[in-house]
């Protein structure tokens, strides 16, 4: 089979592929919930989420007494692998399953390798959940859509790392959250935050509350639906500071939507830009810019020049 290569931004219209997005979404939340449960509480549930790899998404290796084990996403060869560190390993086919059948089959994988996890099996922050082993309606695998949305979700980590090198201050991991089903990378003032209001659907409101106890500005990539019905950059300040929605960011497609409450740059104005890369660094420093700004975050302190490979950072 040929693969994209690296440099391009493919096409992917949410509605291509709605169907299997829901779908993926939650056997993501499944695969996240095991993290969850197997794994130490982690300043604003940093614990829980996904990381980008060459092959898909992992969770990176969770404790289990006193061996690991890791669960992957492999959506080049269109697998579930879960390995362990003392050897054993099994792997399932990720087309032909509902999300019932992905539920039953890895806890029965995790079971016969010796790995006993039971997890809450209602949904998060969706309208109408389905208790997983009951879900048999979404079934769908599209595994040229699934590929396509992995060569997006490399370039995107690879720019939002890059993104990253420029501040000193506390910043999150580039990490995929399956509950929102998004990609993002968060900077912090150091300052502490009022307390989130809550609301989410599905999601306790002390959860919430942790994970916005201090000011952010925080930016990912989503692909779609509901008020944003089509793949999209976006960014957003917690607690947001006047001044920020009127702020003018880059390019010229970014906009803010009151919908959201966030800036939006539509992925496809990235896809169409003659320097990809560029276009969304700008979108993520201009929006950084205009909550750090507005905020009187302390630039200076917080701030340093874009890192480089091999090169030390200047002190």
């Amino acid at each position: 089979m040929n693969h994209a290569p690296k440099s391009r931004w493919p096409e992917l219209p949410i509605a291509a592929w709605r169907d299997t997005a829901a779908t993926l979404q939650l056997w993501t939340q499944i695969v996240g919930k095991i993290r969850l449960v197997k794994s130490p509480w982690l300043n604003h549930s940093w614990h829980v989420t996904l990381y980008v790899t060459p092959r898909g998404l992992t969770t990176s290796p969770i404790p289990d007494g006193d061996r690991t084990f890791e669960i992957d996403f492999d959506f080049i060869d269109h697998v579930l692998l879960m390995s362990t560190s003392d050897g054993p390993a099994r792997q399932f086919a990720l087309a032909g399953q509902s999300v019932a059948s992905f539920y039953t089959t890895i806890m029965a994988n995790l079971q016969d390798l010796g790995i006993d996890v039971t997890i809450d099996e209602m949904p998060n922050e969706l309208p109408d959940p389905v208790r997983f082993s009951q879900d048999t309606q979404h079934a769908s695998y599209d595994a040229d859509a699934v590929r396509r949305f992995h060569q997006i979700l490399v370039n995107c980590d690879r720019v939002f790392k890059q993104f990253r090198t420029a501040f000193l201050g506390k910043a999150s991991p580039v990490h995929f959250f399956w509950g929102s089903f998004d990609l993002a990378v968060t900077r912090f003032s150091g300052r502490a935050a009022p307390q989130h209001p809550g609301g989410v659907p599905h999601l306790p409101d002390a959860v919430a509350h942790e994970a916005y106890s201090h000011e952010v500005s925080s930016a990912g990539f989503w692909p779609g639906g509901g008020a944003i019905d089509y793949p999209a950059f976006y960014s957003y300040a917690y607690p947001e500071p006047a001044g920020y929605r009127s702020t003018q960011v880059r390019p010229e497609a970014a906009f803010f939507s009151e919908a959201l409450g966030e800036f939006v740059l539509p992925y496809d104005a990235v896809r169409a830009a003659s320097d990809p890369d560029r276009a969304l660094l700008d979108f993520l420093q201009s929006s950084y810019e205009a909550a750090a700004i507005n905020a009187n975050w302390n630039r200076d302190a917080l701030e340093c020049a874009p890192g480089q490979p091999g090169v030390v950072r200047t002190i």
